[in-house]
């Protein structure tokens, strides 16, 4: 159970991070890797299939 938790906090700070990296991309930055900003929080938690 608490292993449970714990990789549960551990995957939202992993997200929260990936969010935060991926907001400060400019539009260009995120066009050059095949993104937009409406699909960071989809790449950030991994279930993205561009």
């Amino acid at each position: 159970m608490l292993l449970s938790l714990i990789r549960m906090i551990r995957a939202f700070r992993d997200y929260q991070r990936n969010v935060s990296e991926l907001s400060q991309l400019s539009d260009r930055e995120l066009a050059d890797i095949g993104l937009d900003r409406s699909d960071i929080p989809r790449v950030a938690a991994g279930s993205y299939n561009g």
